[in-house]
């Protein structure tokens, strides 16, 4: 059987992105427009700045990837976008081009969930992970444990309670001068850094409940810094290791939670933006190492925001039996994995 040819497409913040990739697993093309330089003066995303951006260059990306891979849109099998959640003005505008795309091409449309793409990016690059797996999802707007049981079967074990970790590392960087992107800029401070210089709490550690917490943390960090006289480059970069190495702990101890909760989880995965952290992703090795399991992290590349996960979890719904979506699908800017999990106190709609 000839292997299905999708086209990906993802625009749900920053970051503009285009792939070609089988369902075989091989990633034909793809292509990444970050949009740091124009966000980097305010020290964060702007969503219309971000919308913006995506509609110059979306377009101009998806001729660019098919000559890339050698093929033309009819040679096409499915076209797939980003469909929630996220900045909704980017979400519309990937959603839209899809459903243009596939309209004039005459091709089946999947609306893909950007968390579904997380979720299931690991499989692209590692063919025997196998269902049930449990995953850690830690990126900057969720922060969450889920028995993926198969795909378009999600069980949420545990959610944040106010902030994602992903948020707390880009505010930590931006309270101590580190600049943008936050999450990496912290964690190259955090390498030169005394992690023990400053206490700072680990919100829920220990703790009968299953859930993260990040504001305390990051008031916290707040606090010590206003506690410094002077405050100078040396100080902002061992907070900024004090910082990650509570926000490490925090992760590690919610994860080994979960890990008891589900014995009978193939695998531990981390997927999402924060998982590209070096830090992160030793500790939590260490943990599955810990309890006998097998530990999956994609690259960095494939933790953060890409096509080609969009275009995987599209060849895996449509695989699974999944039906193409309608060119009435809706762009949303929430969208759980599990709908049916009851609401978390202070969660609101990060829940």
């Amino acid at each position: 059987m000839t292997p299905s040819l999708i086209l990906g497409i993802e625009s749900s913040c920053d970051e503009t992105a285009v792939a070609l990739v089988r369902s075989d697993r091989t990633i034909v093309a793809q292509r990444v427009a970050s949009q740091d330089a124009a966000h980097r003066p305010f020290g964060g995303v702007v969503p219309e700045l971000a919308a913006r951006s995506h509609v110059e260059v979306l377009t101009p990306m998806v001729a660019a990837v098919l000559a890339d891979g050698g093929v033309r849109l009819a040679d096409v099998d499915a076209i797939a976008a980003t469909a929630g959640p996220g900045l909704i003005g980017g979400v519309m505008i990937g959603l839209v081009t899809a459903k243009a795309l596939a309209f004039a091409a005459g091709k089946p449309l999947i609306a893909v969930n950007h968390l579904e793409g997380h979720a299931l990016s690991p499989r692209l690059i590692d063919p025997a992970l196998a269902f049930p797996y449990l995953l850690l999802l830690v990126s900057g707007g969720h922060s969450q444990l889920l028995a993926v049981d198969g795909v378009g079967q999600y069980r949420r074990l545990a959610t944040t309670i106010d902030d994602a970790a992903g948020e707390a590392f880009d505010k930590v960087a931006k309270l101590l001068g580190l600049g943008f992107p936050g999450g990496p800029a912290v964690e190259r401070a955090a390498a030169g850094g005394d992690a023990a210089r400053f206490p700072l709490p680990r919100p829920l550690v220990g703790s009968g409940d299953p859930n993260f917490s990040f504001a305390g943390l990051k008031s916290a960090v707040l606090r010590a810094r206003d506690g410094v006289a002077a405050f100078g480059a040396r100080d902002a970069v061992d907070l900024a290791a004090s910082f990650q190495a509570a926000a490490v702990e925090c992760l590690v101890d919610r994860t080994a939670r979960a890990i008891a909760a589900m014995p009978g989880a193939t695998a531990l995965v981390v997927a999402g933006g924060v998982a590209a952290n070096g830090a992160v992703r030793a500790a939590l090795a260490a943990t599955a190492a810990a309890h006998a399991l097998p530990f999956i992290a994609p690259p960095p590349w494939l933790c953060t925001d890409n096509a080609a996960m969009i275009a995987w979890a599209a060849a895996e719904r449509l695989a699974a039996g999944f039906a193409a979506d309608g060119l009435d699908a809706v762009a949303r800017p929430r969208w759980p994995l599990d709908p049916a999990a009851e609401p978390v106190r202070g969660a609101g709609v990060k829940a």
